[in-house]
């Protein structure tokens, strides 16, 4: 299915969130005072693995195993060779340089490998206040230093994909070049990245734009100098690299040269003209420039794409498309050369979505070129490799595609690209999803099967819309844009499979019923619908929704504290009440309100929209204003507190206008202002302290003129700072909460880098809420089956495995017999095989292990002649 084209629309969306929620960066600070810091707090990220687009990815040329990887809004990474891991090099990054999480050039010095570069920003339209800038470091991102830009970089715009945008020349590493969108050109540092100026003799900015009619500025803007490569043959070791290349945006004119260390510059005679130049990568040691070429900008469109060589001595160009121009419905854009075997070549053909992304790969300077995969008897195809996502099985998203689409795919977005310079067999590639590799790359030219991973640990990049953590069950289940969430049973393990049934792109809210916590629901984007779906086990297997007329979006939905009522705020339409059937509009309620439910009276929902709280009490058929004097601009979240009837605390505003945190205690026919928070933006509950009856208060906010995540243990009469200037995240507004089960720990979300959870010493490290690894596999095993929908001579079904013992059920496999002769006709998330009417369902890998009293559930599609009788009884062993 079509999933990470939306990974634009996710972000999009809490861009606008932040683009209201920015705090204003020449506010005075307040005095410290309430806002003391805890030191004793320790971060991890809650494992997905992944999650959005890998545009970029640099190894040193001098150092084995030193590689980088840039993200689109969630920082920069560095490779841990001995762990095969990603640390994150940005968590830094404060409230009020949000933008700088969004990274669009990354150059690691070849001259000192300790120094690494990053050009950070993530809009260049008004979405991102904020300018651009360049980073430094001198001990491989550990520590930067930042030099701020008069312009905005893009890291999350059109054409992200292309470049790489910052080099560092190879022969005198002071030397450093930008190339700049939105007209800016090209711009040098020649102190190691402290100041910048224009190259004012490099005069064309690049005219090309994705949409010049886009009057939001995003697909509009200029895409500018897109790259920049050296040819170090040019150069000696200490004085600058003569010959330099450059690719900017003009379709015409999409590649230039200087050969005077930059002091001049002209458009390279001969060029092919019609498309952009993505990369540009040089073989210096045979004297070739290879060139990938699309029509479009990317990252998720190209309609036609050409690659070729150009020869430096000569000047010669040679089309050396691995496929013919007619033969496309893509463009290419990853690009890669083996150091260690001049004349191999690699090409992705990047926007090619139906059926699979393609990879080409050429050992004779492109010549003649072999492909990932080739059809043999369309639609079968055969594939070159093996992909193992045993890691992350997720990655499949539960489809099962019709043949010649696979699932999981190769990969779409495939615009990072590149072979070890050190090591022939190793090849590093990113998605708009995750990050693969492949350490077996040789057996491609040996006609071998060589074997892709995901090679992403530690690399977390989803955008956060909503968590909960409820006091059974599950501790942690997310809203995410772009892969719609997961419900995590050990939040150090990847989850089996997001939520599905449906997959929503974008989850926009969750919720759980307080007293009955099996009972989840929640709201997301989905093109067709449906965009609300039930959960009746804790959220490990869903049912989709019926929707009211006029729905286009998830907005937020809230249980009852019994369950047994919802209440949902859709985009597009106006708020309403239901039981998870049929849906009844609400009155005295205004459409686009934000919804939420008493956590002890079933018939007590809550609702906000500019600045006037609302309540219900007759389970969401009418609700009635308020309190009002609440913000009236930017967003507004709010909580009602467990055990508590009628204790809400609503954060939220906007700079230059109303914006703190507030508390009732009355059902919120009053709210009172909190003294001391000059700003929040979020709040959520935990296990209360020691000692304590009020459960912990926790909140993304300002305190005492300081930005940062704070708990409170008195119900809001102080706080204390649990994160620290090392652990800041950029922007942290979308949700927090505590978990009712640990005192202490709070999860925490990104926009891009993830879920974060920090302990207190106390709780021990955070153990990932897993169960005892040591306990025997002495786990029992219950099913049931149920038919979800049915039509004439066809249905499908869906079968409920749940653990009823007290240890992890390590594989199951599921029996029953078909009573009046249905056939299965394909199945998900289990291996499914019919004889007769004997059915046998086992375990897939990544589903194999059911934690005690957890669940996981596969389906089938199945045919009928006459009735459709279910099962009289299935077994599970």
């Amino acid at each position: 299915m079509h999933r990470t084209r939306h990974l634009l629309a996710g972000l999009a969306l809490t861009a606008g969130l932040l683009a209201g929620a920015a705090p204003d960066v020449a506010a005075a600070p307040a005095p410290l005072e309430t806002a003391a810091t805890s030191t004793s707090y320790s971060w991890k990220n809650v494992r997905i693995d992944g999650g959005g687009f890998v545009p970029g990815i640099v190894f040193n040329r001098t150092e084995k195993n030193l590689v980088y990887a840039r993200t689109d809004i969630g920082g920069a990474y560095r490779w841990n060779q001995s762990s095969a891991t990603w640390t994150p090099l940005l968590d830094s990054v404060d409230w009020d340089h949000w933008g700088h999480t969004g990274v669009v050039g990354l150059a690691s010095d070849a001259v000192d490998p300790n120094r690494v570069y990053a050009a950070v920003g993530t809009y260049t339209n008004d979405w991102d206040p904020g300018n651009g800038a360049v980073l430094r470091s001198a001990d491989r991102g550990a520590t930067w230093q930042r030099a701020d830009l008069p312009f905005k970089l893009g890291g999350n715009m059109p054409g992200r994909g292309m470049g790489e945008r910052l080099a560092v020349d190879p022969h005198k590493n002071s030397v450093l070049y930008l190339g700049a969108p939105s007209g800016n050109g090209l711009w040098r540092s020649t102190d190691s990245g402290a100041t910048w100026a224009k190259v004012t003799s490099f005069t064309n900015p690049g005219s090309y734009r994705q949409d010049p009619a886009d009057t939001s500025g995003y697909n509009s803007d200029q895409q500018g100098v897109v790259w920049v490569t050296f040819d170090e043959s040019t150069g000696t070791a200490g004085t600058a690299t003569r010959t330099i290349y450059a690719g900017v945006g003009d379709k015409d004119n999409a590649v230039y040269r200087s050969t005077d260390a930059g002091a001049t510059w002209s458009r390279l005679p001969g060029q092919p003209t019609g498309y952009l130049a993505h990369k540009g990568v040089l073989d210096a040691a045979n004297g070739h420039l290879y060139l990938a070429y699309s029509d479009r900008a990317g990252p998720y469109d190209g309609g036609r794409g050409q690659v070729w060589r150009y020869a430096t001595a000569t000047g010669a160009w040679k089309d050396i498309s691995p496929v013919a121009e007619a033969d496309t419905s893509y463009g290419f854009s990853g690009l890669t050369v083996d150091r260690q075997r001049p004349g191999t070549v690699m090409v992705s053909g990047y926007s090619s979505w139906y059926p699979d992304t393609q990879i080409f790969r050429t050992t004779d300077g492109g010549a003649t070129w072999t492909r990932a995969w080739d059809h043999t008897s369309y639609p079968n195809r055969a594939d070159r490799y093996t992909l193992d996502v045993s890691s992350s099985p997720w990655l499949t998203w539960g489809a099962s595609p019709a043949p010649p689409e696979q699932s999981p795919k190769l990969g779409w977005m495939t615009e990072a690209l590149e072979i070890d310079p050190f090591d022939s067999n190793r090849m590093m590639y990113g998605t708009g999803a995750t990050l693969y590799g492949t350490t077996d790359l040789g057996k491609w030219d040996t006609g071998a099967t060589f074997t892709i991973r995901p090679m992403v640990r530690g690399l977390e990049e989803t955008a956060v819309l909503d968590l909960a953590s409820p006091p059974s069950g599950a501790p942690l289940l997310s809203a995410l844009g772009d892969i719609g969430g997961f419900r995590h049973t050990d939040l150090a393990e990847v989850p089996s499979m997001m939520f599905t049934g449906p997959n929503f792109t974008s989850t926009t809210s969750v919720d759980f019923a307080e007293t009955a916590p099996d009972t989840v629901v929640r709201a997301g984007h989905l093109d067709g619908g449906p965009r609300v779906a039930f959960s009746a086990d804790n959220g490990a297997t869903w049912r989709g929704g019926q929707e009211p007329p006029g729905v286009t979006g998830g907005g937020t939905v809230a249980a009852s504290a019994d369950g047994t009522r919802f209440v949902w705020s859709p985009d597009g339409t106006g708020v309403h009440t239901g039981t998870g059937g049929t849906w009844t509009a609400s009155t005295g309620i205004p459409a686009g309100a934000t919804v939420e439910s008493d956590r002890v009276d079933p018939r007590t929902f809550y609702g906000f929209a500019a600045g006037t709280f609302y309540v219900s009490t007759d389970g969401g058929a009418s609700f009635t204003a308020e309190a009002t004097g609440l913000p009236v601009t930017g967003p507004v979240r709010f909580k009602a507190v467990p055990g508590r009837k009628g204790d809400i605390w609503l954060a939220g505003g906007s700079t230059g206008s109303t914006y703190g945190l507030w508390h009732s205690t009355d059902g919120g026919a009053a709210f009172t202002r909190v003294a001391g928070v000059d700003q929040a933006d979020t709040v959520g509950f935990g296990k209360a302290a020691p000692g304590a009856s009020y459960p912990a208060l926790y909140s993304s906010a300002k305190i005492g003129g300081v930005r940062g995540i704070f708990r409170s243990t008195d119900a809001g009469a102080s706080w204390v700072r649990v994160n620290d200037d090392a652990h800041q995240w950029g922007w942290t507004g979308a949700a927090i909460t505590g978990d009712p089960r640990v005192y202490g720990r709070v999860y925490v979300s990104t926009n891009g880098r993830g879920i974060l959870y920090g302990d207190t010493a106390g709780t021990g490290g955070g153990d990932g809420g897993g169960t005892d690894p040591g306990t025997p596999p002495t786990g029992a095993c219950e099913a049931a089956y149920q038919v979800v929908s049915q039509w004439q001579g066809g249905f499908t079904a869906q079968v409920t495995v749940r653990n009823t013992g007290t240890a992890p059920l390590n594989g199951w496999t599921v029996r029953w017999s078909l009573p009046a002769g249905q056939r299965v006709t394909q199945a998900w998330n289990a291996a499914v095989a019919q004889t007769g009417a004997e059915v046998t369902a086992t375990h897939l890998p990544y589903n194999a292990t059911v934690a005690p009293g957890g669940s996981t559930a596969f389906g089938f599609n199945g045919a009928w002649t006459g009735t459709n009788p279910a099962p009289a009884a299935l077994t599970c062993g």
